[in-house]
């Protein structure tokens, strides 16, 4: 990747749906050059996929969490796995420091969000969590 895709995705991930015309005048380069990069990174596995972002008043009873956790040994491939599989984990970040990984959960409600809890608490592997809710987003 070099500067001109990094300006790229920059662009498309503040509007994933501006127009190659739109996006080629902006980075000064034809619509050809943008539709072909965009068109590489997604067959490099750079670019993913598109998706939507809401406004977080949107749905403002929606319980949002940040999960903290540690994990067993060497098992963070099948604890990353088996999060991936909960609708309710919507990113995972691996770190560093006294917690192995960051979870951000998305729960529709309280009974949601506990069973959510306890599903990941038991997965094999996990040594300890810490759930901190997201208040409000500024």
């Amino acid at each position: 990747m070099d500067d001109l895709d990094r300006k790229l995705l920059a662009r498309l991930r503040a509007n994933a749906r501006e127009p190659a015309v739109a996006l080629a005048k902006a980075l000064s380069v034809s619509r050809g050059t943008v539709q072909n990069r965009i068109a590489r990174m997604q067959a490099d596995g750079v670019i993913q996929g598109f998706t939507v972002r809401t406004r977080p008043d949107v749905e403002a009873n929606r319980i949002r969490a940040i999960m903290t956790i540690a994990i067993e040994g060497e098992r963070s491939r099948a604890v990353v796995r088996a999060l991936q599989g909960l609708p309710e984990v919507t990113a995972i970040h691996t770190t560093n420091g006294r917690w192995d990984l960051i979870a951000e959960l998305d729960c529709g409600a309280l009974g949601e969000f506990s069973r959510t809890l306890d599903q990941i608490r038991t997965i094999d592997g996990i040594a300890s969590t810490e759930t901190s809710l997201l208040l409000a987003s500024v």
